[in-house]
């Protein structure tokens, strides 16, 4: 059974060494996340990656947060409206279908959530569905090692294993990037549809 997150320790979500171990604006500057990218942030929970990568989509772009916990889209509203931001689109989700249609994303964010799905092939192609084509993928997730933070190591996805799990899915161009001593990342992109 996955590894899955207590959302009554939601408050972990967003507390200084979180920021520091998973600082947002290197993350979504190393996937490259641009202006006018239709973002789907796929587990968003708080919206830790939603705000700020709504700021770098801007006007001509948009978010889709989706998460499968009412209680985790109802505080990331709240932050909307604290932020006033607009290109925000919060949804409550299925782990296996996100209630998006077809290639309605440019770009799909999937942090710290891969570990927690039972079944990542399907997880993945309803990923892969909501993606146009040339769109692109990035999975963060905890360096499969005893470290003194995160899930049990026994919970957690070796990089080898999203990486080869990305290309059975029909994506290309897998790149990895190791963040520091507790994150990789993992990159594809969908080129043909």
């Amino acid at each position: 059974m996955a590894h899955k997150f207590d959302v009554t320790h939601k408050n972990k979500l967003d507390n200084p060494r979180r920021r520091e171990m998973l600082p947002t604006g290197k993350i979504l500057d190393e996937i490259g996340l641009q202006a006018g990218d239709i973002l789907a942030d796929i587990g968003c929970g708080i919206g830790y990656f939603s705000i700020p990568a709504a700021e770098i989509a801007g006007s001509k772009g948009s978010v889709y947060a989706l998460d499968v916990n009412v209680e985790m889209i109802e505080e990331l509203e709240q932050r909307i409206a604290e932020n006033e931001t607009d290109n925000i689109r919060t949804i409550v989700t299925e782990e296996y279908d996100f209630k998006l249609d077809d290639n309605a994303v440019s770009y799909a964010l999937v942090s710290t959530v891969l570990h927690e799905i039972e079944d990542r092939m399907k997880f993945l192609h309803e990923t892969k569905r909501i993606l146009g084509s040339g769109g692109k993928i990035a999975i963060v997730e905890w360096i499969k090692k005893e470290s003194d933070w995160g899930p049990p190591v026994g919970h957690r996805v070796d990089s080898s294993e999203v990486k080869r799990e990305l290309l059975d899915c029909g994506f290309e161009e897998i790149s990895y990037v190791e963040l520091n001593d507790y994150f990789y990342i993992v990159t594809g992109i969908l080129v043909h549809k």
